[in-house]
């Protein structure tokens, strides 16, 4: 099952954004709600001190008093003013009205919203005696000039239009980021190599980095440019490769042709330069296969012992070789998951490779063990060995090494690639005495 890592990242990104939007709404909206429609801590100190004051000349003054404090506050703050009791009558000598009286009904704490109500009336601010409120009340309509400006057009606009705009764009810009911007170095890298420009390291190599989709992506662009890279480099190499070995037989075939010898010999260098051109191209068509095609070929449980007693029998009869020198130590019980006819072209590159480099009365020792799911063989013969630094060239196509003037350089690198297409690997390393060619392929199931 796919994980899809650039989905949960953009969910995350858009959940954070509505997440942040709520609160700067919330937030903002109580912080402006609190600044343009309630009353400031100075404006509500400054009424209930008329709370206050009502107070004082109800205690000492009695009705009377409070009826002039109630004139005198209504002259001074230009607005209807009221003092009542427990059971919403008047403490003053004049009695409320009906339609004051009706204003009694949506009376607001000084810590409550002020806002105008229908028909644009100030509305009505209900402040009890701070030393006995259960015994009155101040009411008054609010003056106007310490009525809350609210929320302005320009407050809308600004809490509705602009700071939305700018976080859509703040989240606009993010996703750019995270996905356009990727996605616009895909397309340039896509670009180079539509124009073959496989050579220059491609602008989609930094996003390698990344766990998700677009880092998968940027890796299967460079894998492919690779493998392009690799396909091109080949194809020259094999041009000139062919081009060199090829001119080399089809010279001294002219000469044989335009020399006096005899037919015997004439047809003997003819067969000899015809089949090295034959094997040339042969394992060069093979190479050629098994690098670009990779084909899945088919595998079963095959026999160790089984391969190398045949192979042993055809390296005999070639190469003149005794069949005690070339030693079998695997076990019987080795049993490959493999295609036969890849692993045995295989080992029979190595062992005509063993043998051609080999010294008289030289041994080629063939054993083997299992490593959890694989087989490890290896082949060692009693021969020079390979410098260090040439234990991997060996395997490059068409490399020969300079004490080596047989062969074309194809052999081990057609083993490899064999070795490879069954799921395991091939490597050289040096013994005491000779080479050794470690080879892991897949083990059986065991019936």
């Amino acid at each position: 099952m796919r994980r899809h890592p650039l989905l949960w990242k953009l969910a995350l990104l858009q959940i954070s954004f509505c997440l942040l939007l709520t609160w700067i709404i919330w937030t903002w909206g109580l912080s402006a709600e609190r600044s343009t429609y309630f009353l400031d801590q100075a404006d509500q100190l400054y009424l209930a001190r008329y709370a206050q004051q009502a107070e004082d000349v109800w205690h000492n003054e009695g009705s009377v008093g409070v009826e002039r404090f109630r004139q005198q506050l209504s002259r001074d703050e230009n607005t209807w003013v009221a003092v009542i009791g427990p059971h919403l009558e008047s403490l003053g000598t004049t009695p409320l009205t009906a339609l004051e009286a009706s204003h009694l009904t949506f009376m607001r704490m000084l810590h409550w919203p002020m806002s105008r109500r229908l028909q644009d009336e100030l509305p009505f601010v209900s402040i009890e005696f701070p030393d006995a409120p259960q015994q009155g009340r101040l009411v008054m309509q609010l003056p106007e000039r310490l009525l809350p400006g609210g929320l302005t057009p320009w407050t809308h606009v600004l809490s509705h239009g602009v700071v939305p705009t700018l976080l859509a764009a703040l989240l606009g810009l993010l996703i750019y980021r995270n996905l356009v911007v990727p996605l616009n170095l895909l397309r340039d890298r896509a670009d180079s190599l539509r124009a073959d420009d496989l050579d220059s390291e491609g602008p989609g190599v930094p996003l390698m980095g990344r766990r998700d989709e677009l880092g998968e992506l940027a890796g299967a662009f460079e894998h492919m440019a690779n493998r392009l890279r690799q396909s091109l480099n080949q194809q020259r190499l094999l041009l000139r490769t062919l081009s060199h070995e090829l001119r080399t037989p089809l010279a001294r075939l002219r000469i044989a042709h335009d020399s006096q010898l005899p037919p015997e010999q004439l047809r003997e260098r003819l067969d000899r330069e015809i089949g090295d051109m034959q094997r040339l191209l042969e394992d060069t068509l093979d190479l050629a296969w098994l690098d670009t095609e990779r084909p899945q070929l088919p595998t079963e449980p095959v026999l160790m012992l089984s391969i190398w007693e045949a192979l042993c029998e055809d390296a005999c009869f070639e190469s003149g070789w005794p069949a005690h020198r070339l030693i079998g130590l695997v076990d019987i019980d080795c049993l490959l998951q493999v295609h036969l006819d890849s692993v045995a072209q295989a080992l029979e590159n190595l062992l005509r490779n063993a043998i051609r480099f080999s010294p008289p009365q030289g041994k080629i020792t063939l054993t083997g063990w299992r490593e959890d799911e694989h087989w490890h063989l290896c082949l060692q013969d009693e021969g020079p060995g390979v410098a260090e630094q040439d234990l991997e060239r060996i395997f490059v196509p068409y490399q020969r090494l300079d004490n080596s003037t047989e062969g074309f350089g194809l052999g081990l690198a057609i083993a490899r690639r064999a070795v490879e297409l069954q799921g395991g690997r091939l490597w050289a390393s040096n013994g005491s005495p000779g080479l050794i060619m470690h080879m892991t392929l897949p083990a059986a199931a065991a019936g």
